[in-house]
């Protein structure tokens, strides 16, 4: 099939999934590629237009994945697509470790123009959401002469050593990978949802912020001595859950009380796909470094680490990228913003009240349904076995997507239990109730077999 053929209408599936030519991948990759990558299903991409995948026999998918939140413009978007041709046949690569590149310029005054905090701000370009975190992992170090990192349970930061040091997610993640980065302390992480019984909204959120004061202040680590806290605004690997505006108020105020930086990971979260260019905007908190990959170069390796300019004070040989800030990369980051703040970013926050309009009712309707939450285009929806024990159902869950899978449809786990919904951010509204119908096809399926 042509590229040009792919539709945009609903999905169309022509062949057992996986088909005949995915099935020959499949064995390929089984004897020469790393077991380590984790797949929820067979699907073997071959090319993409918006929120269409058509796999190598023909198959066409509404990608509610957006790879994994990554190609926030949609697959192929042709101004990107443009950007990146453009600039390859220009120039591709001279480090700019070593030397200039005029765009690392251009990108890094735009970020900074759309930046969640205010004054000058200073870039530092990698390639990937842990290279981002690693970065500001070392800048909060070398900036405040200290060593103590506060991060949260159930966040996902990374997997190189020091981004998976706060990551705290899977102990599968971690495991026979100690010792890690020394100095770190996991704290709770707000669950309006799964609150103790007993206890309000309010109550919970201000027993996860006296745990840091009265705990790990007081135990284990000494607020003289803690460098960051770093916090996802919106929880991906933790289940697509957003962080009370009031609780990220108050690691405001802990962090200006004691002279500790605030670290936004805005990796997943970020370049528009809560509606806003940051998730933390939406709490009217200012953070002093922000982690950036992901969404913001549509599919292309970058990663960005953006703080206040004062704070980044590290000087030559303090840390580098060889292929961070790649000039083509940057590129497709630049053409990227154009479409999200032309168009996208309010979309998301449309098609994303569309979808959440739809899901509201879903809690009372599906006995599997505990809890939806999300802003923007980032939703989760919490599968349990029973909705007084809140018993998570990890094992339905993972059925549910497969079984949308087999009806044309990606969408991918979060945390234990929950199934996060992050199509691109150029997702239309029939589109949207596609999708939603299939979903709760899907959970209708398990629900009838309980």
């Amino acid at each position: 099939m042509a590229t040009e053929t792919i539709t945009n209408a609903g999905p169309k599936i022509r062949t057992k999934l996986p088909g005949p030519k995915a099935q020959a991948v499949l064995q390929g990759d089984a004897k020469f590629i790393s077991p380590s990558y984790t797949r929820s299903y067979p699907l073997v991409a071959k090319r993409g237009r918006g929120v269409v995948i058509e796999d190598v026999d023909g198959n066409e998918f509404l990608d509610f994945s957006a790879g994994i939140a990554v190609v926030s413009t949609g697959h192929c978007h042709p101004k990107v697509v443009a950007a990146i041709q453009k600039q390859a046949a220009e120039l591709i690569h001279m480090s700019g470790t070593d030397f200039y590149y005029e765009n690392m310029i251009t990108l890094a005054e735009r970020l900074g123009k759309v930046a969640p905090m205010s004054g000058p701000i200073r870039a530092y370009y990698g390639n990937s959401g842990a290279e981002a975190v690693e970065a500001a992992i070392k800048l909060a170090r070398y900036h405040t002469k200290r060593q103590g990192i506060i991060a949260f349970y159930g966040a996902f930061h990374g997997r190189t050593m020091g981004a998976l040091s706060l990551t705290a997610s899977k102990t599968q993640q971690r495991r026979r990978f100690f010792p890690l980065v020394p100095g770190v302390a996991h704290v709770p992480y707000p669950n309006v949802y799964r609150k103790p019984e007993g206890m309000t909204a309010e109550e919970h959120i201000a027993e996860c912020v006296r745990f840091i004061e009265d705990r790990v202040f007081k135990t284990i680590m000494p607020p003289e001595e803690c460098a960051a806290i770093f916090i996802e605004p919106i929880q991906g690997e933790g289940g697509y859950l957003p962080a009370p505006a009031e609780f990220l108020r108050e690691l405001r105020r802990i962090c200006d009380t004691h002279g500790i930086l605030l670290v936004a990971d805005e990796v997943q979260s970020g370049a528009g796909r809560s509606g806003k260019w940051w998730a933390i905007q939406h709490a009217g908190v200012e953070p002093d470094i922000i982690t950036i990959a992901k969404g913001i170069a549509s599919g292309m390796p970058l990663g960005v680490t953006l703080s206040r300019a004062e704070i980044m004070d590290w000087v030559p040989g303090s840390h580098a990228s060889t292929f961070g800030g790649n000039p083509v990369c940057i590129e497709a980051a630049l053409a990227t913003m154009d479409v999200l703040e032309s168009e996208a970013i309010r979309n998301a926050e449309v098609v994303g009240n569309h979808i959440m309009k739809r899901l509201s009712g879903w809690v009372k309707t599906h006995p599997m349904v505990g809890d939806v939450r999300g802003r923007g285009l980032m939703i989760g929806v919490e599968i349990v076995k029973d909705k007084k024990t809140k018993a998570t159902a990890h094992d339905e869950r993972d059925r549910i997507v497969e079984l949308a899978f087999e009806r044309g449809l990606l969408f991918l786990g979060a945390g234990e239990n929950s199934i996060r919904i992050a199509p691109p951010l150029v997702v239309t509204a029939e589109q949207a109730d596609i999708a939603m119908d299939v979903l709760e096809e899907c959970i209708g399926i398990l629900e009838k077999q309980q």
